[in-house]
């Protein structure tokens, strides 16, 4: 059974050397990270493996700890990208159905650490508000500390875990996480309106998350009998829910329940999958994994981009050689859809941006529809991959395209003041 340690006792675990290993957003030790950089006197060479970590941690953004704490994660926050200048900080590239598993093939955790529910009357404790890859984790680590918070829902799925399988518990209050809604703007209006009028009644979605994702679940209000099998389930999914636009009746793959690798929103969204049993929280590497997403006929998966170049190749990730948030599941997800029996897959982005210009002291709007991508932009999704572009000026469908049909396609969805500026680049790299 699980000894009950107290914080300042699971700090003194940690060794010179040690690789630790977090829980995914709202899933990691907060109060042990919180405080993690008070060992530093006593220790040298820590790494900590997270992903998309929620609070600014003193480890992770302080630069008077960066000789002794190494940082890499999946998923970059903000807090990770202001931080990045320390230079102890680097990007794990990762599809994310893989992501745990192969990292544990590089190297094996010596700590994991996240949080969980209390043990039920059986003994098994929840790890309620990720799967993506903590399970496995918990597997292959040497040393497993959970914080025990009353305040995490107890969600199900293949995410319980019996306390002898647990080396410590610290027992925590802190409320759970939340993500406030994004309130879409009228651009994301017009690119949800856009995408719902492609979403049929009984189709099964995957969504992700901001104001393109928020402005989606609005648009579909007036859908029926949809389902849901998504790497992350929003606030957005459960207003669905409530409004009985989502049934899963319609499913090929887990008919009639909701289907996620971990959650992460308002309060509301915890208190409506605690102990419900229509919401399954199993392992990322299933949820994700394309071949398993193909297996739901009617897949359709909703992504958001940087920039897209005129081929279809889409940065998701890095604004040119700076990381700014992760690969995450956009290529598990928009090439499972389109596995699936009359499957489709959207890549959404705004036609400009305001971008401040070395040299000028305004920002000045910008194409992010591209000739080419910036020098040292991560290809996220690949052109071979893409299937559906959309702006707020349309939509423009690349599947088995041509070179020339995909310049003309996604011109005709740019911002009109760039169309002729970007007709005449495609004319001189030699598209058309």
């Amino acid at each position: 059974m699980a000894k009950r340690i107290t914080i300042e006792e699971a700090l003194k675990l940690v060794k010179d050397g040690d690789h630790i290993v977090a829980g995914m957003a709202a899933s990691e030790g907060r109060a042990f990270f919180m405080r993690l950089h008070e060992v530093h006197s006593h220790v040298n060479h820590v790494t900590i493996d997270n992903c998309l970590p929620l609070y600014p941690y003193e480890f992770m953004v302080n630069d008077d700890y960066k000789d002794v704490f190494t940082v890499n994660s999946w998923f970059f926050s903000g807090d990770l990208r202001k931080a990045f200048k320390n230079k102890n900080i680097s990007f794990i590239p990762n599809q994310l159905h893989f992501a745990g598993r192969r990292r544990v093939e590089h190297i094996k955790p010596n700590f994991f650490v996240g949080n969980a529910t209390p043990p039920d009357k059986h003994g098994y404790v929840s790890l309620s508000l990720s799967n993506v890859y903590e399970k496995s984790m918990i597997e292959k680590a040497d040393c497993v500390i959970l914080e025990i918070n009353p305040n995490l829902p107890r969600t199900l799925g293949d995410l319980e875990i019996h306390e002898n399988d647990i080396d410590y518990f610290v027992d925590v209050d802190y409320p759970a996480p939340v993500l406030p809604d994004s309130e879409p703007n009228e651009k994301d209006m017009k690119i949800g309106k856009n995408i719902a009028e492609y979403i049929h009644d009984g189709d099964t979605i995957q969504l992700g998350i901001g104001g393109i994702p928020n402005a989606v679940a609005l648009a579909l209000m007036d859908k029926k009998d949809l389902g849901v099998h998504t790497e992350m389930l929003t606030t957005g999914f459960m207003k669905l829910y409530k409004n009985g636009v989502i049934t899963g009746k319609k499913k090929t793959l887990h008919k009639g329940k909701m289907v996620a690798a971990f959650a992460l929103g308002s309060k509301e969204l915890y208190e409506f999958i605690d102990d419900n049993p229509a919401v399954m929280l199993l392992d990322g590497n299933y949820v994700n994994d394309p071949m398993i997403i193909g297996l739901n006929d009617n897949q359709v998966s909703i992504n958001t981009t940087i920039e897209v170049d005129l081929t279809g190749q889409c940065c998701s990730e890095s604004i040119g050689t700076v990381q700014f948030s992760g690969t995450g599941g956009q290529t598990d997800t928009a090439t499972g859809a389109q596995r699936a029996k009359n499957g489709r897959s959207f890549i959404a982005l705004y036609s400009t941006a305001m971008i401040r210009v070395p040299g000028q002291t305004e920002r000045v709007e910008t194409s992010k529809i591209v000739p080419t991508l910036k020098p040292g932009a991560a290809v996220s999704l690949s052109r071979n991959d893409v299937d559906y572009v959309v702006t707020e000026y349309g939509v423009a469908h690349l599947r088995g395209t041509s070179i020339k049909e995909r310049v003309e396609r996604l011109i005709r969805i740019a911002h009109p003041k760039f169309r002729d500026e970007l007709y005449q680049a495609a004319k001189e790299i030699g598209y058309i």
